[in-house]
């Protein structure tokens, strides 16, 4: 029997399609998932439907699936994060030989990457965790994808990743070796955590014109704007969702507001607290999502406001500024994130490589991801790069007007606020942290740094006699 040059473990909707296309592309793999319930139908109907593919070979037997595999193995893990994963590694461990390569591809937590690395690493096997971006088009056509891991792995396993991935407009594959071990899961999260304030920035602008304007002519902005700079993956299917009927009936407006998540968002603010970084818009957007869950006591409390809109229209001309300034900001946070805790876990990340990957295949991807490629090798960050820091500068009128329409008309805008907040906090000479510190000292005697002083010298004051 021939060996395969690929494994994959779990079809569900992501393992299916990633299994679909590296057998496309021409390589022989070997699939696995479990038995559950004493049927094994999952395995023999993805092969049943997939019959025309004659490189696919399916198991439901981990030691035959493992041993079908050419050494070094190559093993994908495509299942749920967390506990699954630790137990389908241990019983991987007695079937696998040195030098083979364990893949999880789920959206596993970077520290959780790391302790299995070093693991896996006393056993000489080689662990990657890998970013996948992209939802089931993506796996199935081409994701971003975004490996950790060493580089003697990545060599190992590159043909087939370069080879599934998206391509960028120069034709060279979404994927890259992004640094060591919980590198590109970190990656993977700060993508997610980008794209939930991406997400919650349309949501609200779609909230500030619907005050005036149908959903078909908000889909008509939307693939408008789509024409422009302000053009992204998320903003096209958006105008499309509001195009979308159900018989008579808009679909969106039969559709419940309350916002699912999975983690991810709230692993990024976690993590920017964890390294004292401010990522206050994937923060708004990750608490957006849980006050969207507190449908029924919104509802009680909604019958108890009496105030009407003002019947007003959103200046769309400043929105779309507006919109655009809090998706700099976005960016200038999350990328921000990932270069403090490239220093931090001394991962040397590449900014622009990161942009690079994330231009196609995956949720974010946009033409100011594409314009991010050459701002992020020639800049530390959004900041220094003049043309965006013009258009900050000149836009802040416009976003200022944005929000005094929002709160006119009671339209919860956390997202776009908090752009405008970190924008005001970081382009003020002089915050009134000195009050702050003054009271720290008053009931702690944390002490304080003054300004007639050098930084170095720490101060105390007995501020009332006990």
């Amino acid at each position: 029997m021939n060996k395969s040059e690929f494994g994959v473990i779990g079809l569900g909707v992501m393992g299916k399609s990633i299994s679909l296309n590296i057998a496309e592309k021409g390589f022989s793999i070997s699939v696995y998932n479990r038995i559950s319930d004493g049927e094994e139908s999952i395995v023999s109907d993805f092969l049943s439907d997939n019959n025309f593919f004659k490189n696919i070979t399916g198991f439901a037997n981990l030691e035959s699936f493992v041993a079908s595999v050419e050494r070094p193995r190559k093993i994908l893990i495509m299942i749920k994060s967390g506990l699954a994963v630790d137990s389908i590694i241990e019983q991987l461990i007695p079937n696998l030989s040195e030098g083979d390569i364990i893949i999880d591809g789920g959206n596993s937590h970077f520290n959780d990457t790391q302790k299995r690395t070093n693991y896996l690493k006393n056993k000489n096997i080689h662990f990657v965790g890998c970013g996948i971006s992209g939802g089931e088009e993506g796996a199935r056509k081409g994701p971003s994808i975004m490996p950790g891991g060493t580089v003697e792995a990545y060599k190992e396993i590159a043909p087939i990743l370069e080879k599934i991935a998206a391509k960028d407009s120069q034709g060279k594959p979404c994927c890259s070796h992004i640094g060591n071990d919980g590198a590109g899961h970190f990656i993977k999260m700060v993508h997610n955590g980008i794209e939930y304030a991406e997400m919650q920035l349309i949501a609200e602008v779609y909230s500030l014109l619907h005050t005036s304007l149908s959903n078909k002519e908000i889909a008509k902005i939307f693939e408008n704007w789509n024409l422009g700079n302000e053009s992204s993956y998320l903003l096209e299917i958006t105008a499309k969702i509001l195009r979308k009927q159900e018989g008579k009936n808009d679909l969106i407006d039969i559709i419940l507001d309350k916002a699912g998540n999975k983690g991810t968002g709230s692993w990024s603010s976690k993590t920017a607290l964890e390294l004292g970084f401010p990522n206050t818009m994937m923060t708004s957007s990750v608490f957006d999502r849980y006050i969207s869950s507190f449908k029924e006591r919104r509802v009680e409390l909604a019958q108890k406001i009496n105030r009407k809109n003002t019947n007003e229209s959103v200046n769309i001309e400043q929105l779309k500024k507006g919109y655009q300034f809090a998706r700099i900001i976005n960016h200038q946070q999350g990328f921000g994130l990932i270069k403090e805790a490239s220093n931090f876990y001394n991962w040397d990340l590449n900014l622009s490589e990161i942009a690079r990957i994330w231009t196609n295949g995956c949720i974010i991807r946009s033409k100011f991801m594409e314009d991010s490629i050459s701002i992020l090798k020639e800049n530390e960050d959004y900041f220094e790069d003049q043309n965006n820091f013009n258009y900050l500068n000149s836009s802040e009128a416009s976003i200022i007007k944005v929000l005094q329409f929002g709160l006119q008309n009671r339209i919860s805008l956390n997202t776009l606020s908090a752009s405008y907040n970190y924008w005001v906090g970081m382009t003020t000479k002089k915050l009134p942290a000195n009050i702050i510190q003054a009271q720290r000292d008053f009931f702690g005697a944390h002490t304080y740094q003054r300004i007639d002083t050098d930084n170095s010298s720490f101060f105390h004051t007995k501020w009332q006699e006990l």
